[in-house]
């Protein structure tokens, strides 16, 4: 039983199908009207097919990819039913789908191999990085971990008090040194702090700024070998924070940021209300990193757990009323 269940939030898969109820809209319905009127699957459809992938925001590489797996099965196969194709689709989405290395839990109740387990966050201003730390934490401490922030992200104006709001609507302990601080310091003292006090998470925010990537990819590794002269293998994460919405945009941010740093699992966010929802499959496959959490709605439990047979089965079966 997972966390959302035990507090009460209702049913998560409900709440999924609610999110991603633009993107399999546009998406079932662009599918069933390639297969009207046919019996099989063809080079026509296959075609089409393609073409929808592309444009529900899967990417060009991802679509490539099922579009050629789907074509090793018809040839194995010789016949395939257009009844078939959604089927094969799911399993092949599934399957390109990144799964969660058994070192780097997604589940908020989860024991880790370290302690304390720090992760530093990485995105560009906007996402909703911030936002995400903030509720990562609350889910953490509602999981009965003790968790502390790092204000690390002192070039924007407003970052820090923005994360100071955040830890005390979770309750947690921020360390901070303010605007304009050395944010290499301040992740050396939050996890020398979290060390001294048996914390069992550390959330390390950073700052996203991608119109310098030399700039950027300097402070991110002073701020990782610092982190790792207090805690051995410090961060153990590096977790990406995506707007989903912004479609192949996000895809170019996950691509601009693994220059600079080892992203071992993403975040997207605002997947509610977008019909993007597909650019989820395509930066797992193209980046070969799993998705730990998706964001779909504006509520602090509707950041959740990413589990791929549950967002497949979402993206693909309509909502029962």
């Amino acid at each position: 039983m997972g966390i959302f269940d035990k507090l009460g939030f209702g049913k998560k898969e409900e709440k999924l199908q609610e999110g991603l109820e633009k993107t399999r809209t546009g998406f079932l319905d662009k599918i069933s009207k390639a297969l009207v009127g046919k019996d099989k699957v063809d080079d026509e459809v296959l075609d089409d097919l393609e073409e929808i992938l592309i444009t529900s925001d899967v990417g060009v590489k991802t679509t490539l990819e099922v579009i050629r797996r789907i074509e090793e099965r018809v040839a194995r196969d010789r016949f395939i039913s257009s009844g078939e194709l959604q089927q094969i689709l799911k399993e092949e989405i599934t399957s390109l789908l990144k799964e969660n290395e058994a070192d780097r839990p997604a589940d908020f109740d989860a024991k880790f191999r370290q302690k304390p387990h720090v992760i530093m966050v990485v995105g560009v201003n906007g996402v909703g990085k911030t936002t995400t730390i903030g509720k990562l934490a609350h889910m953490y401490k509602l999981a009965g971990k003790r968790v502390m922030l790092g204000a690390g992200d002192t070039f924007r104006a407003g970052a820090v008090e923005q994360l100071r709001i955040w830890s005390e609507r979770a309750d947690v302990t921020l360390i901070q040194q303010g605007q304009g601080a050395d944010p290499a310091a301040v992740a050396y003292d939050t996890v020398a702090s979290a060390k001294s006090k048996d914390a069992d998470v550390v959330l390390v925010d950073t700052a996203g700024r991608l119109h310098n990537r030399r700039a950027l990819m300097d402070e991110l590794g002073k701020i990782k070998r610092v982190m790792g002269k207090v805690v051995e293998g410090a961060p153990h994460e590096v977790l990406l924070v995506l707007d989903a919405s912004t479609g192949q945009n996000a895809l170019q941010q996950a691509r601009a940021f693994s220059e600079v740093v080892d992203v071992t699992g993403l975040a997207l966010t605002k997947l509610d209300g977008t019909a993007k929802g597909g650019i989820v499959i395509g930066i797992s496959h193209d980046m070969s990193v799993p998705v730990k959490y998706i964001g779909v709605g504006e509520k602090i439990e509707d950041l959740q757990v990413f589990e791929r047979g549950q967002f497949v089965t979402a993206l693909f079966e309509k909502k029962i009323s």
